[in-house]
């Protein structure tokens, strides 16, 4: 009504108005997206609203600014700026193409504000995210400005300061706009309650979350897949599959967004079958050619070591896009599966896919994995034609595949080139000196990454106390170890008291060992015992190694390598009725030993051997030559044939 006694006002719409939106549109892309009205359909002040509505949602959706502007100033110059859906419109425009100054000082000059204004300002400043320079905490800032202005807010209002709150990990304003929810009634509010229940599931709340739910008596999908996500999110796979069945119960099937979060618990053995009995469900919902619950099919099987059912998926997938051929290649090179990884990148490639950063790490992380370095290479090659050396995630996934595959120098030079290293970058190359043997570079490398002003964290801390172990470096270990509990207050864990106990252990403080695992806060684990157990060993420490061992056994009392090491002990100082029945007892178990292995790159396959081997296909040429250069050697150093 406002808009037509404006209009009415102006003596109905000059006749350049139709000549100006018939040149811009003839221009410009919007002409794609709204037929313009014929010439005296324009005299009519209705159909012209609706026109230029629709122009500016399609601008605010399409990002087209260009367009977007010239109709800004145009309908200010016909003296429409007073039309406040109008502006409104114009600031969804601003906001969706990041013009952040230009959308907050149209803003501020609007002659009246209603919920609709503050609630795009508000979900655009969030949108914007760090762009601009833009302060995440300023969506607050005009929330405030919103009640002391008394407008109400509304759902949207809160959906979308809750969505700000998870992204930027303050609970405490969360919890503060859910009591401001409560106090409006909006917490009952499905829209505000979905975003409640994702808000409580990202710090782990899940009981919150729960309480959240529950209050809300009129759910619909979206607040249902949330709490299944929220389950899923949690590792509590019983909870979702008892919302998803009680929402099967209530008439809904569930869409996409359901099974691929059902799909994402069941990627561990124990839960598999019921991720087989989903798939069922998705081929009989026929869901199974959307994208998203494909890929998480994918995922499901390989990580259930299925890499045949799930190139089966991906074989029947109408349109294979990145993810999924990431998640394809994540999930053979999870299963230690390099060729088929490099494999399935050709085909990417020669399918017109491009590659991502993502897709480059994953290949990577494959190449290191397997130690095969002339994949690595290649991949390395094709990161650099690409352009993807510059992303952290690559450069990062380069540093340690090159450290698994032995080359610690390039591993290195992939450091060196990199402009902004982050705590990852560090903390891999850490791991790698510490791989290596080299503590005294990783050492250094810790202590450049302290002078960065970068705060390590407990996988840093864990590199550079292997990187002791490794070494024997005892009291640099301790001095680490101090640093990071009352330095920087990180609780240690199982892997970092295990480091202290090798490291005291390892070289020849049994004694010092023992006491630390007495004293230590958490009950002693199995890794801690068998470091342990492995330091007695070396220093000949029998009785400490039998109570050890006691304890080891009841913890573990199926795996095998705890009872060889400790016949060998009992062996190696002749406690011979020891050792058989440390041996009886593993024949009772009826456990066998896995011997170790050692693997060689040989053009693209890797070859594996254990100790006498007799199962190799090659083996025949293997022993062969190997006789050929052990009479060679005998010859060169004078031995007797």
């Amino acid at each position: 009504m406002f808009f037509k006694s404006h209009c009415k006002k102006q003596f109905l719409f000059p006749p350049t108005l139709f000549s100006f939106v018939t040149q811009c549109f003839s221009n410009y892309s919007l002409k794609a997206f709204v037929p313009i009205p014929n010439e005296p359909n324009f005299r009519d002040p209705e159909i012209v609203h609706l026109f230029c509505a629709k122009a500016l949602k399609v601008a605010a959706i399409r990002a087209f600014l260009p367009e977007g502007k010239q109709l800004h100033a145009h309908l200010i110059k016909f003296g429409f700026c007073h039309v406040l859906s109008l502006q409104n419109q114009f600031l969804s425009i601003y906001l969706k193409c990041k013009e952040t100054k230009e959308a907050l000082k149209l803003f501020d000059e609007l002659p009246g504000r209603n919920v609709v204004s503050w609630n795009i300002v508000i979900r655009g400043i969030v949108g914007c995210g760090n762009e601009n320079d833009l302060n995440p905490h300023l969506g607050f800032s005009y929330f405030k400005r919103m009640l002391f202005e008394k407008v109400a807010p509304d759902d949207i209002t809160l959906n979308a300061l809750i969505g700000v709150c998870a992204k930027l990990h303050d609970i405490e304003i969360g919890v503060q706009l859910h009591c401001f929810a409560m106090k409006r009634g909006l917490d009952l509010d499905c829209f505000v309650g979905s975003a409640l229940v994702d808000f409580y599931a990202k710090f782990g709340l899940v009981e919150n979350s729960r309480k959240v739910f529950c209050a809300v008596t009129h759910r619909d999908l979206v607040m249902l897949n949330v709490m299944i996500s929220c389950y899923a999110l949690n590792c509590l796979p019983e909870e979702a599959f008892r919302i998803f069945n009680s929402m099967r119960s209530g008439g809904a099937n569930g869409d996409e967004f359901t099974f691929s979060s059902l799909l994402s618990i069941c990627d561990i053995l124990e839960y598999y079958d019921f991720g087989k009995q989903a798939h069922s469900l998705i081929l009989k919902l026929s869901f199974e050619s959307d994208i998203l619950v494909a890929s998480a099919l994918i995922n499901m099987y390989a990580k259930n070591e299925d890499v045949i059912d799930a190139k089966r998926v991906f074989d029947k997938m109408a349109i294979q896009n990145v993810v999924a051929w990431n998640t394809m290649i994540v999930g053979c090179g999870n299963n230690g599966e390099v060729i088929d990884v490099m494999k399935i990148l050709r085909d990417m490639l020669l399918e017109g896919i491009f590659p991502d950063e993502l897709t480059i790490s994953s290949v990577l992380s494959s190449c290191g994995y397997a130690s095969a370095i002339t994949e690595t290479q290649q991949a390395h090659a094709l990161a650099v034609k690409l352009s993807f050396q510059e992303f952290l995630s690559v450069s990062n996934s380069l540093i340690t595949a090159y450290s698994k595959c032995g080359n610690i120098t390039n591993a290195f030079k992939c450091f060196r080139l990199m402009l902004e290293p982050d705590l990852v970058t560090y903390t891999s190359l850490i791991n790698a000196y510490a791989f290596h043997g080299l503590g005294k570079e990783a050492i250094e490398m810790f202590q450049k990454m302290i002078s960065c002003g970068i705060k390590p964290d407990r996988i840093s801390f864990l590199g550079i106390l292997s990187a002791c172990v490794h070494c024997g470096f005892v009291n640099a270990g301790l001095h680490y170890f101090k640093l990071m509990t009352d330095v920087y207050h990180i609780i240690p864990d199982s892997d970092h008291y295990t480091c202290l106990i090798d490291l005291l252990g390892r070289h020849g403080f049994i004694s010092e060992a023992f006491e630390f695992l007495k004293s230590i806060p958490i009950q002693a684990e199995s890794n801690m015992l068998g470091a342990f157990i492995g330091s007695c060993k070396l220093h000949e420490n029998i009785e400490l190694a039998k109570s050890a061992a006691g304890k080891l056994f009841a913890i573990e009392p199926e795996k095998i390598v705890n009872y060889a090491v400790m016949a060998n002990i009992y062996a190696s100082h002749n406690h011979w009725l020891d050792a058989e029945r440390v041996r009886k007892t593993m024949r009772d178990k009826n456990v066998a030993k896995f011997p170790g292995c050692s693997w060689i790159q040989v053009g693209n396959q890797v070859h594996s051997f254990v100790s006498s081997d007799k199962v190799h296909p090659k083996l025949l040429q293997i022993y062969a030559t190997l006789k050929m250069l052990l009479r060679s050697m005998k010859e060169e150093n004078g031995v007797k044939l």
